[in-house]
């Protein structure tokens, strides 16, 4: 699911690759009699910049018949770069409606030059996005402004329809002013015809300029200061400058009128395939369980992820049979297909709107709109227990206890409606980066040492990297990665690579064995050193905000969990007592973990871990102000072993036993890569 809020924009650039649509897409004419055009401002001696924006006119207008959208803008190009304003895209939904061009000018010394009797509109499909898999069905229509020059203003103005055809009478959506905006003279405006005022929610920030009236509301700004949002926030507090508009009630309102949409799509037709697939499912499956994975296996493996938006289906979702027959669907139309067959093997379910862009934090105080969210999975109920199930994920992501993006707040669809949900945020059990390391040195400080390494990633990167090597033969793998090793670092040679997908950790795992000559540093004497692999940690950066920001506001620090384990087998004819290793910590900075633990064995090995993870996501100012006076204090020296012949070493901080990498499988749950406290909490 893809939300716009205003469906049409002014593009500089055009695209390529076009397919040519007819030129009767678009109308030419004068603005509607609800457009009040902001007077061009001055341009000041002393303007910088490619360009100075004399006026910019956003209006939207609502009424019966759904929202317009309404642009001008007198741009005065200042320098040449500033030419490309001259190559112009106008894009919208032909399921909405046509846009009407009003006026292509250049006013250059007095005179009044009329683009539109020069050159025309050429109108295209423009599907940019179909690398990723993206049918979105819009129209672009490009224009190339001829003779443009240094010094000319840039005049134009069009309005498109810009509601979404699936709720063509209820409006929703923003205006945004921008965090940055350029200089000159920028107007938002919302207007409605009588009858047609919308529930509407300004930000702090632009309520003191709005201008109220009985069928509008108006901000206008000369050069508008920047305003940016409190650095190292949380999301939310990125919520600035905006317009909210929603004929919808609330969200019980969102929910009931989406439960339609969903209800009806996922209705079978007496004959349809899909049923025998159910049956199939039943007859192969006893348990409930069972069978709803099995239906996700079949939604995710034998229907590939596509787009569609074509003919407004933005927020209107494919029927499971139409998704099932042409076998490619996005997340509405595999949401649908799901909720079909569940339906069909008699267990109850639920389609959830979400937003995969990680901007729901403060959801809760937004206006209801569909607008807000941009996926839409399935909630199931099997045996008292919730499962989600997300039928655009690879097959290797089943079923769960709970979603696998960390959402902040979802809304279920239901025939009476339901409320936004607040989703519980829960602490990262596993690593989400790892790498492990053996290094056996043991033939001496002058020879190659096998080398045994393995890195993990799981969450988002995990599935990358898992649709990546996925379709590739292992002997392909393998070749693919000794090329890039041997030659190009310290690889001596690859002997061997593998990779899975380990399903019950969610984790990617590409192991490499071979063999690798040690940077040991000759110290002189017979003494060596060695820096072991991802063992040591930069310090972070001070929590401090520019003046005339939010002082106070707390700090944020995305969820994050990453763990380096190396093992180094001791060359033979060494005695333990000469070896050593330098610091060990165990410390929390602004609500983050560092932990670093090194461990000698008599039996001829130094094991290290170095762990770090976020424990509380936001802290307030007190404490990072605070934590700033520490950095000072924090360890950032690499992880060191050290070997003197002539000097007996002493154990170095706190002693906790650290497995080697082949004692324990260390990409499973018991992996020791945080300190015992933080290992209990997990």
């Amino acid at each position: 699911m893809i939300s716009r809020f205003v469906s049409a924009a002014m593009i500089l650039g055009a695209s390529a690759g076009p397919l040519w649509a007819q030129n009767d897409q678009i109308t030419f004419g004068p603005p509607p009699s609800w457009v009040v055009a902001s007077d061009p401002m001055p341009v000041p001696e002393n303007a910088e910049g490619a360009f100075f924006l004399r006026k910019h006119d956003t209006i939207v207008h609502l009424s019966e018949g759904g929202q317009e959208f309404h642009q001008g803008q007198m741009i005065r190009i200042l320098q040449p770069q500033g030419l490309q304003a001259g190559n112009v895209s106008l894009v919208w939904n032909p399921a909405a409606g046509k846009p009407t061009v009003h006026r292509v000018h250049i006013h250059r010394e007095g005179e009044v030059i009329d683009v539109l009797q020069k050159v025309s509109f050429e109108v295209l499909r423009r599907e940019d996005q179909l690398e990723v898999a993206v049918l979105d069905g819009l129209l672009t229509a490009v224009l190339r402004v001829p003779d443009l020059r240094v010094g000319d203003d840039l005049d134009l103005a069009f309005t498109v329809p810009s509601h979404d055809p699936t709720f063509r009478q209820t409006n929703f959506g923003m205006l945004l002013l921008g965090t940055a905006p350029p200089k000159g003279r920028m107007k938002l405006a919302l207007t409605w015809a009588k009858g047609q005022e919308p529930l509407t929610r300004l930000t702090p920030d632009l309520q003191r300029q709005a201008i109220r009236q009985v069928d509008s509301i108006e901000l206008l700004y000369d050069n508008p200061e920047a305003l940016i949002p409190p650095k190292d926030a949380p999301p939310r507090y990125a919520w600035v400058r905006v317009l909210e508009y929603s004929d919808f009630v609330d969200w019980r309102d969102v929910s009931r009128r989406s439960w339609r949409l969903f209800e009806n799509a996922s209705r079978l037709s007496p004959d349809s395939p899909l049923r025998q697939e159910a049956a199939r499912i039943a007859a192969a499956h006893s348990g409930r369980r069972e069978r709803a994975q099995a239906a996700l296996r079949l939604v995710q493996q034998q229907v590939r992820y596509v787009y569609v938006g074509l003919n407004g289906g933005n927020l209107a979702p494919a029927t499971a049979d139409e998704t099932w027959e042409r076998r490619y669907g996005d997340c509405k139309g595999k949401t649908t297909m799901l909720l079909a067959l569940l339906r069909e093997l008699g267990i109850a379910a639920e389609a959830v709107l979400a937003n995969n862009s990680g901007v729901d934090d403060g959801l809760d105080q937004r206006l209801p709109s569909p607008g807000m969210f941009d996926h839409v999975l399935v909630r199931a109920k099997i045996d008292g227990a919730d499962y989600w199930l997300d039928g655009t994920l690879p097959e290797v992501i089943p079923m769960r206890a709970a979603p696998f993006l960390p959402y902040r707040w979802v809304l279920p669809m239901s025939e009476q409606g339901t409320e936004l949900v607040a989703m519980p945020q829960q602490k990262l059990a596993l690593p989400q980066e790892m790498g492990i390391f053996e290094i056996d040195a043991r033939a001496g400080f002058d020879q190659p040492a096998r080398q045994i390494q393995t890195t993990v990633k799981r969450g988002v990167e995990g599935l990358y990297e898992y649709l990546k090597f996925a379709p590739l033969p292992s002997d392909q793998i393998r070749t693919a990665v000794r090329d890039a090793l041997i030659g190009g670092g310290a690889w001596n040679d690859v002997d061997d690579v593998t990779y899975r997908y380990d399903r019950e950790t969610a984790a990617s795992i590409l192991t490499i064995v071979g063999s690798a000559a040690p940077d040991w540093d000759e110290k002189g004497g017979g003494a060596y050193n060695l820096v072991l692999p991802g063992g040591g940690f930069s310090p972070p950066s001070r929590r401090q905000r520019p003046g005339g920001q939010d002082q106070q506001a707390p700090y944020f620090a995305n969820p994050s969990y990453s763990c380096h384990a190396t093992t180094v087998r001791l060359p033979e004819g060494t005695e333990s007592r000469n070896w050593g290793f330098n610091s060990v910590f165990d410390t929390m900075l602004f609500g983050k973990v560092y932990y670093r633990m090194m461990e000698k064995r008599d039996d001829g090995t130094i094991r290290m871990v170095r762990g770090s993870k976020v424990i509380h996501p936001e802290i307030s100012a007190e404490l990072a102000s605070k934590d700033n006076q520490r950095i000072a204090a924090f360890d950032n020296s690499m992880a060191r072993i050290d070997y003197d012949p002539k000097r007996t070493f002493k154990s170095s901080g706190v002693s906790r036993s650290v497995p080697a990498t082949y004692e324990i499988d260390w990409t499973k749950r018991a992996a020791p890569c945080m300190p015992p406290d933080v290992m209990e909490g997990q």
